[in-house]
């Protein structure tokens, strides 16, 4: 004991405590502090949000509220997502030219730096469905034929059999779907814009929703003849009754009257 008082009152004792402490404080940062590489991902996300906000402030706030919570002239877009943000601002659908039934698609007029900041503000006012990624959309070695039958169960009724759109009620249209970007496709299932349902995860997996690209993808780039015949347009029963009814029963009409006319002359001969 009196050798450890002795050691105690030396004049390097606090100088060892002091290092040994030291040493431990580095070393539990050096294992509970985030990787350097976490930090400038935060960083970067900060930056992004930082600068999505004064976008927003600019394009976006005079219809969806100062905070995204949502005015008369346009919906809250908390809770949306990063996917929601992508699809409308990405396809030029936002910011909208003016209020109508339903905002078409139109010229881009931001870059995808400026879309993907807008994406990251909007994502914090609440979580929502985030940007796919390139293996969730991409339609290489997704099943087309049973991405066919999908579409037509869940989507024909609105975007025609083959995505060609379609009118729907009070000045509403379901778009074509031909030459559209994968990864809006699989955004607009995701979130379920304007008019259309929403298809999330639970519902509707990824990799059915690749199905279903690489099936449009089939059918929009193709050039292999149509196997059916005349495309009609492919607008589906519609234009095919139509065709029917004016060609088909008119040919039967036109040959029924010629015969009657023949059988006439006959007669009288």
């Amino acid at each position: 004991m009196k050798k450890l008082s002795a050691r105690r009152r030396h004049p390097l004792a606090a100088l060892v405590v002091l290092l040994f402490a030291l040493a431990a404080t580095g070393g539990l940062y050096a294992v509970l502090a985030p990787a350097p590489k976490a930090q400038a991902d935060a960083s970067a996300q900060s930056l992004a949000i930082e600068q999505g906000k004064k976008l927003y402030s600019v394009g976006c706030a005079s219809c969806h509220g100062a905070s995204g919570q949502g005015t008369s002239d346009g919906p809250s877009l908390v809770g949306v997502g990063a996917a929601a943000v992508d699809f409308q601002v990405g396809t030029g659908r936002m910011p909208a030219q003016q209020p109508g039934a339903q905002v078409p698609k139109k010229k881009v007029i931001y870059t995808q730096a400026e879309i993907d900041q807008l994406a990251a503000y909007i994502a914090s006012l609440g979580p929502g469905p985030a940007i796919p990624s390139k293996d969730q959309y991409d339609p290489a070695g997704a099943d087309a034929a049973k991405g066919g039958e999908l579409f037509r169960t869940n989507c024909s009724q609105c975007h025609n059999f083959i995505g060609k759109g379609g009118a729907l009620t009070d000045g509403k249209f379901a778009p074509s779907l031909k030459g559209v970007d994968p990864k809006h496709v699989y955004e607009a299932m995701q979130t379920g814009p304007q008019n259309m349902p929403s298809f999330p995860d639970g519902i509707m997996p990824p990799d059915t929703k690749a199905d279903i690209i690489a099936y449009l993808d089939e059918v929009n780039t193709s050039d292999a003849s149509n196997p059916g015949g005349f495309t009609l347009g492919s607008l589906g029963p519609v234009s095919e009754g139509l065709f029917g009814w004016v060609f088909g029963l008119g040919t039967l009409i036109a040959i029924a009257v010629w015969m009657a006319a023949r059988t006439t002359k006959a007669k009288k001969s």
